[in-house]
């Protein structure tokens, strides 16, 4: 199972939505994720397999983080358009 983390400002609203639109498509693509949501400052001492936010938050990453930069944190279409392929990707290299 991949570990996830959605990040947002707070990790309140627009992280938990992200959240549950990542489990939602890592679900009907049979891959098996744990996405949580997380404000940025903790979200930097988590360990997880992908973080997933927008740019604002992405750049401030360090390096060795995997990042995937999502265009909106509600609609489904773009954030699977986003998300989905680094997924994809990640599972290909656990196998």
């Amino acid at each position: 199972m991949l570990k996830v983390i959605t990040v947002c400002g707070n990790g309140i609203g627009s992280s938990n939505l992200l959240a549950m639109k990542v489990n939602q498509i890592a679900k009907a693509n049979g891959i098996e994720v744990d996405a949580r949501p997380s404000d940025f400052n903790a979200a930097m001492g988590e360990a997880a397999d992908l973080f997933v936010t927008v740019d604002e938050f992405a750049n401030q990453f360090p390096e060795g983080k995997k990042v995937a930069v999502v265009r909106s944190y509600v609609n489904k279409k773009q954030i699977t358009e986003d998300v989905l392929p680094v997924l994809q990707e990640i599972v290909e290299e656990k196998e």
